[in-house]
C-alpha cells in the first residue's frame, strides 16, 4: 500500500515538472479559484465593513482591519512561496518553479505596498503617527524592497536560466525575514498586537468582527491562486510558443 502511494506522489511530481500537464490540470481551477474569490470578498467586505459593530476603542476605524490583515498575511505567504520555488528550482530544476516566482512576483510587491499604506492609514488615528519605527513595519519594509529587488534583477537579466537562478536564489535567502516579520511582535516592544488567529487560542475580538475577517483572508487566497494561475498559465504559453501542443491549441482556440 505504501509503496503505491510513494510510486503515485513520484509520478505526480515527474508531472508537475510538465508544462503541458500543469496548463491542461488548471484550466477548470482557474474559474473556480475565481467564483470563490469573487464570493467571500464580497460576504467579507460587507459583512465587516457595514454589519461589524465599531471597536470599543478605536470605533470604525478599525475595519481597515480587513484590507490590512489580509494584504500583510497573502504578502508574505506569496514570497514563501517564491522562495520554496527557488529551492525547487535549485534542486530539481523544474521549469514550472521559475514561472512560480515569476507569476507571484508582482501580485506580492502590490500586497506589501497595501499592507504598508493601509497599516500607514490605520495607525495615523491609532498611534498618531503613519510611520513608527516598530519591527514588524521595518521587516515589512525589507519585504518590500527584497520584492523590488527580484523584481528588478529578473528586468536587468536578459539570459532566462541565469535570471532564474538568481532570483531564485535571492527568493531563498529573503525567507529569513519571514520569521522576523511574524515573531517581531514576540521579541521586541512593539505597537503591533499578537496574531488575531492562532492555533492554540480562541481570538480576542468577538466572533461578528474576526469571523468576516477570516472570511477575508481565504477569499484573498483564492483571489490570490486566481491571479497566480492566469499569469502561469500565460507565462507557459509565451515559454513554450513553438512547441507543438501550443500550436495545436492555437489553432483550435481560433
Amino acid at each position: 500500500m505504501s509503496g503505491s502511494v510513494t510510486a503515485s506522489l513520484k509520478q505526480l511530481w515527474h508531472k508537475l515538472g510538465s508544462p503541458r500537464w500543469f496548463y491542461q490540470i488548471t484550466r477548470n481551477w482557474v474559474r473556480g479559484f475565481g467564483v470563490m474569490a469573487t464570493v467571500l470578498l464580497l460576504v467579507g467586505c460587507i459583512w465587516g465593513l457595514a454589519f461589524a459593530p465599531p471597536d470599543y476603542q478605536q470605533g470604525n476605524s478599525f475595519r481597515i482591519i480587513y484590507v490590512h490583515v489580509p494584504a500583510a498575511i497573502l504578502s508574505q505567504s506569496l514570497y514563501l512561496a517564491m522562495g520554496v520555488g527557488g529551492f525547487v528550482l535549485y534542486v530539481w530544476r523544474m521549469k514550472l518553479a521559475d514561472v512560480l516566482i515569476s507569476a507571484c512576483l508582482p501580485l506580492g510587491m502590490s500586497l506589501t505596498v497595501l499592507a504598508l499604506f493601509s497599516g500607514a492609514v490605520w495607525g495615523k488615528p491609532t498611534w498618531g503617527t503613519w510611520w513608527e519605527w516598530d519591527g514588524r513595519i521595518v521587516s515589512t519594509t525589507v519585504l518590500l524592497f527584497l520584492y523590488i529587488g527580484i523584481y528588478a534583477l529578473r528586468e536587468a537579466i536578459s539570459d532566462s536560466e541565469l535570471r532564474g537562478k538568481a532570483s531564485g536564489l535571492i527568493a531563498m535567502v529573503g525567507t529569513i525575514n519571514i520569521p522576523i516579520i511574524k515573531y517581531s511582535v514576540d521579541w521586541w516592544t512593539t505597537l503591533h498586537q499578537p496574531a488575531t488567529f492562532t492555533l492554540t487560542e480562541k481570538p480576542s475580538m468577538p466572533p461578528e468582527m474576526w469571523l468576516p475577517l477570516l472570511i477575508m483572508v481565504v477569499g484573498f487566497y483564492f483571489f490570490a491562486g486566481h491571479n497566480i494561475l492566469n499569469r502561469m498559465r500565460a507565462e507557459i504559453l509565451q515559454r513554450e510558443a513553438k512547441t507543438a501542443w501550443v500550436k495545436n491549441l492555437l489553432v483550435k482556440t481560433n
